[in-house]
């Protein structure tokens, strides 16, 4: 199995930098485990996962050379002149912003196909890490997707991937944060979207967690659910962020849940995290691209 594609990681784009530290991290984890897939995926796996045992430092060191020289020291380690190469080829996971970035998504896109094109890769996947389909998913990347093939290779195939949001997975991570308190009143918190159809998503999600939706910036609000949920006779609330990374917005919401605490001395609020930068989310993201 040899490489065929890169992958654009996508984010929003903030001016907090924390976000864009999350981003760099999930970038690491998707391409090593790409890496790890594609290693793995050959015939004679059990050479290979031996060697990559023994020679671990090496490797580490020779992934940052030419792909023709890891094959060229490959070829003398595990065989000889005329022994088979199964090693891959390099795996390229890069990120970019939709906003907020010193360059525009189009000429992200421009610059990384250049890039590609000297690699001899002429794959490339757009990811989109958003998980409600707004309009930066209907509209503005693939406007931008657009601009950027107006003047490169034609050869080059770009392919716009499914956003986030979609990924059927997703809920077994979010599942995990309410396990620890499994007789709780359940909320997700989640932006929200005013485009039609644009939450239902995470309603979805929620529906099938037995949770409320609130929302950042519009209605029902999670002070708006608290209530409710607190004249239901409910005394013990797990709420759970439906944001990617740790930001300006999940900062204010931890906040709000402090100030909501204060004023329910009698109820027990337990905030979650968001989905952050972890192997879980990593291998989610890579299954979903394989089989796509």
């Amino acid at each position: 199995m040899t490489l065929t594609s890169a992958y654009l990681l996508v984010s929003h784009g903030s001016r907090d930098p924390r976000p864009q530290i999350a981003l760099e991290r999930l970038s690491y984890l998707v391409e090593e485990e790409l890496k790890h897939l594609k290693f793995n995926h050959h015939d004679n796996s059990s050479t290979v996962s031996s060697f990559n045992q023994r020679e671990k430092s090496n490797n580490e060191i020779l992934e940052e050379k030419p792909n023709y020289y890891f094959r060229k020291t490959l070829r003398k380690k595990i065989g000889g002149r005329n022994s088979v190469v199964i090693a891959p080829q390099l795996t390229i996971v890069e990120t970019a912003s939709l906003e907020l970035s010193e360059v525009s998504l189009s000429q992200k896109i421009q610059q990384f196909v250049t890039k590609l094109q000297n690699m001899g890769i002429n794959n490339l996947k757009i990811v989109p890490l958003f998980l409600l389909p707004g309009v930066h998913v209907r509209e503005d990347i693939p406007r931008e997707i657009a601009i950027a093939q107006e003047t490169i290779n034609p050869k080059i195939n770009i392919e716009l991937c499914p956003y986030l949001g979609s990924y059927k997975g997703l809920i077994k991570i979010i599942a995990r944060q309410f396990s620890s308190h499994p007789q709780n009143a359940r909320i997700i918190i989640a932006h929200g979207s005013r485009r039609h159809g644009g939450n239902d998503s995470v309603e979805a999600i929620a529906s099938q967690l037995n949770a409320k939706v609130a929302y950042w910036s519009i209605e029902p609000s999670l002070s708006d659910q608290v209530d409710a949920l607190v004249k239901q006779g409910k005394t013990q609330i797990t709420i759970v962020p439906y944001f990617l990374f740790t930001g300006g917005i999940t900062t204010v919401i931890k906040e709000q849940v402090q100030q909501l605490q204060n004023s329910l001395p009698q109820t027990q609020l337990n905030l979650g995290q968001p989905l952050g930068a972890t192997p879980e989310l990593a291998q989610l993201m890579v299954s979903q691209l394989i089989d796509n």
